[in-house]
């Protein structure tokens, strides 16, 4: 083969593999549309008695089923539902009486903050007590890494949220107490990313940094726990499988120190499924931990869900439910191309 038929037919080939990416994609999101779509119409609330009350009089509320398109038949409803999504409009809360997409917005950099920092912390300790357990295998050190993470998978996150400010918060008083932030910083600081750890340090607000590195740590922390004993234990799994190949005997005999052949060739082969395990305990994180949000008072996208589905706020509840779907899709997404730039033998079958 010439070298122009070789580049032509491996452009060939990255133009089949980005159509069939993104005709996965759309097929996904499509049926994640269709999903919301469909429990929108099938849960047990009136949309119309949500929007004008149930005193409303039956002439008014024969105009509003017409207003809603209620009249129409389900597939005009759906084009009706695709077109309003696709130009971000999820329609008005009934229990903020704002758009939707602006309380999603006010509400996800709170859940954005506090995700990102537990992950941080799940990572950065869920892959060494993984990789060390692996090779302790059956030690004392593997046992106690593999109770500290099952007491932490499989403990109540609510309940070690109420022991941690019991302990933490309420006895020793090492870190504030539920909430983001202290009322008395709340408008010392400008809002610019909705990340206040990052907007009080941008602008140099440290009293305030404090204060709200006060408030998450202990949400984050215990988030972090729970991802940590996830992924330590996945982590533990890999790299199992890859100390058994054949080329970790091969570098042993040749003398390799045990130090590069664990942290190097094996933790790197471990490290390619281990980029999906962190991006779904990622986006397991940013739906809104629900149990956490509600303990402290935590004002993210999870407390906002619970708060609208007790109030039977529909609206907001699938568009919620549409948001937390695309960042299940946007991060699943992202780990397939990470792990195939990080696998070459991906790269080649592509």
């Amino acid at each position: 083969m010439t070298a122009d038929g070789g580049r032509e037919s491996a452009l060939l080939r990255f133009l089949w593999k980005t159509a069939k990416l993104i005709a996965t994609v759309a097929l996904t999101f499509l049926g994640l549309l269709v999903v919301t779509f469909l429990i929108g119409r099938v849960v047990p609330v009136d949309p119309v008695l949500a929007v004008i009350g149930d005193r409303a009089s039956q002439s008014v509320y024969d105009r509003v089923y017409v207003e809603l398109g209620l009249d129409r038949p389900l597939y005009e409803q759906f084009w009706m539902y695709l077109q309003k999504v696709f130009t971000g409009d999820f329609g008005e809360s009934f229990l903020t009486k704002r758009a939707i997409a602006d309380d999603i917005a006010r509400v996800f950099p709170a859940t954005l903050e506090l995700a990102t920092i537990a992950i941080v912390i799940g990572t950065a300790l869920g892959i060494p007590m993984g990789v060390w357990a692996a090779v302790r295998q059956g030690r004392l050190a593997d046992q106690v890494v593999r109770v500290f993470g099952l007491i932490g998978y499989s403990a109540p996150i609510f309940w070690l949220g109420l022991l941690g400010l019991l302990v933490f918060y309420a006895r020793l008083q090492w870190v504030a107490g539920p909430g983001r932030i202290d009322i008395a910083y709340e408008y010392a600081i400008t809002p610019a990313t909705g990340l206040l750890l990052l907007d009080s340090a941008m602008q140099g607000q440290w009293d305030a940094f404090r204060n709200i590195f006060s408030h998450i740590i202990l949400p984050a922390s215990l988030l972090g726990y729970f991802s940590m004993a996830y992924i330590s234990r996945m982590t533990r799994s890999f790299m199992l499988n890859e100390l058994a190949q054949e080329y970790i005997t091969t570098a042993r005999v040749k003398g390799v120190p045990e130090w590069r052949i664990i942290w190097v060739h094996a933790l790197r082969n471990a490290a390619v499924p281990l980029v999906t395990v962190v991006a779904l305990s990622y986006a397991s994180l940013l739906e809104g931990s629900v149990l956490t949000e509600t303990v402290f008072a935590w004002p993210g996208l999870g407390q906002y869900l619970t708060n609208s589905l007790q109030n039977a706020d529909m609206n907001a509840v699938l568009g919620g439910t549409l948001v937390i779907g695309a960042i299940f899709v946007g991060l699943n997404l992202l780990s397939d191309l990470l792990y195939s730039l990080l696998d070459p033998r991906v790269r080649r079958q592509a």
